[in-house]
């Protein structure tokens, strides 16, 4: 074991992975906003981030009103779901090694549609705390309007509205609508859901998912976002500076711009400005959670889904999210960006290093699927390298029944060594700058220039 981790670390370092990205956006600075940076620290961080091995398992999508809404499951996923929140599992996790379990708290259905999963997962979170696992909980981004509206029906204002002649939903699933999250009655709601979060399930860490898609430019055609992106403008530039930007200084009938086609370059400047705005924002909404948890527990660490990692994707742009301003506000984020670890068979080097070493100079600890029926060994030894003291997701609650021996020998390894992985810093010969301005707004050369030298 120890033999095949110090082989994938002297591969690591052949293949040029001693550098460190030392800043992953420089922008001019701003007009002081709400969600400008704080001073990120690893010492801000809940203590018990410091203290433990994280090894992570989840069940956040199990819940019977999502699957068959969904639709498309085996016969026996409703009895799976029952067995997910036994003692019996629970107790198996703890044998495995797990660490954190993040259960399933609001899916966007509605607090009342989702009443009865919410007692099971409180349930299920008193479980985990009893054989002394930490609970992460699920908050969504979208609405299933189909049954929220029934409990909340002014929630239709929060709606974002169609664009280019489309509703705007979650990828394949329609009846998860998406929204303005910078809506005064969203994010009044979102924080109630929270309060739950910490009074009911006592939670030891909050998963938002779907990140990526809640700062989306159509999210940005709601009325309300075209007001506040007026105001963006006035705060940020005197008439003066507003006319040497845009050629004018009256922006009363200045609208977020429409446009769904790929630019390989970014020179409208009221474009670049939407996308700055749309980062601001995502931001702002982050900042206020972030705030608020901090003040019912100062040990809760914050967790959101940003989903794309440093894979090539304009995050910029087609997300509204800038890494530096985002995790100024988490303790921990999320990527999904695909690129498992390994070599092709024609030697090219695939790893999730750079995301690695992104998060690790944001003081953030990088969440990965390593483990299960869609991770393996070498996907681990990465996130041990590489992470901050945390193995990653090795599959769902039920992973004590059945997950292969191999990585369970890794798990146990990461517990015995331990004191290997904790609180450790980059050691770095080389840096890489991220230029926020070319990255964001040069869609093609740049990306490719930056991935292919790194």
């Amino acid at each position: 074991m120890k033999l095949r981790v110090a082989k994938y670390l002297k591969w690591l370092s052949a293949c040029g992975a001693l550098w460190a990205i030392v800043a992953l956006s420089v922008h001019p600075r701003l007009t002081p906003q709400a969600s400008e940076p704080r001073s990120a620290s690893p010492e801000n961080r809940p203590s018990w981030l410091h203290e433990t091995p994280i090894v992570m398992v989840s069940n956040h999508d199990s819940m019977p009103i999502f699957r068959r809404r969904v639709g498309g499951n085996p016969t026996w996923q409703e009895e799976d779901y029952e067995k997910e929140h036994t003692e019996e599992a629970i107790r198996k996790l703890k044998d495995l090694g797990v660490t954190v379990v993040i259960v399933h708290l609001y899916k966007g259905f509605g607090l009342e549609a989702e009443r009865d999963h919410m007692e099971k997962g409180k349930a299920l979170a008193t479980l985990v705390h009893k054989f002394g696992m930490r609970v992460g909980v699920y908050v969504c981004s979208t609405i299933a309007y189909e049954t929220f509206l029934a409990e909340k029906p002014e929630a239709q204002e929060w709606f974002a509205p169609d664009f280019m002649g489309r509703p705007v939903f979650y990828d394949d699933q329609p009846f998860r609508k998406r929204v303005y999250f910078m809506h005064p009655g969203y994010r009044e709601y979102m924080r109630r859901v929270l309060r739950m979060a910490e009074d009911d399930f006592h939670a030891d860490l909050i998963h938002f998912d779907n990140t990526s898609m809640q700062a989306e430019p159509a999210i940005f055609q709601h009325p309300l976002a075209a007001e506040q992106f007026r105001d963006f403008l006035k705060n940020k530039y005197s008439p003066e500076e507003v006319k040497k930007r845009l050629g004018f200084s009256d922006i009363r009938y200045v609208l977020p711009p429409r446009y769904d086609r790929p630019m390989s370059f970014i020179n409208d400047p009221l474009f670049q400005e939407w996308a700055d705005f749309r980062c601001v924002q995502l931001t702002a909404y982050y900042a206020e959670m972030e705030s608020l948890l901090r003040g019912l527990n100062p040990e809760v660490a914050v967790e959101t889904n940003p989903h794309s990692g440093i894979s090539g994707r304009n995050t910029v742009w087609e997300q509204g999210v800038d890494y530096p301003r985002l995790l100024a506000h988490l303790d921990a984020v999320w990527t999904e960006e695909g690129d498992p670890a390994g070599v092709t068979p024609n030697g090219i080097l695939v790893s999730k290093i750079r995301t690695f070493k992104m998060t690790n100079t944001l003081h953030n600890t990088l969440f990965v699927a390593s483990g299960g029926e869609g991770g393996n060994t070498l996907q681990m030894a990465e996130a041990m390298a590489f992470g901050r003291q945390c193995l990653g997701d090795v599959g769902g609650v039920l992973a004590g029944y059945d997950l292969p021996e191999d990585q369970r020998t890794y798990i146990r390894f990461f517990h015995q060594n331990f004191e290997h992985y904790r609180d450790i810093d980059n050691v770095a010969d080389v840096a890489s700058l991220h230029s926020y301005a070319s990255l964001g707004f040069n869609n093609d050369r740049a990306a490719v220039s930056t991935a292919l030298f790194e």
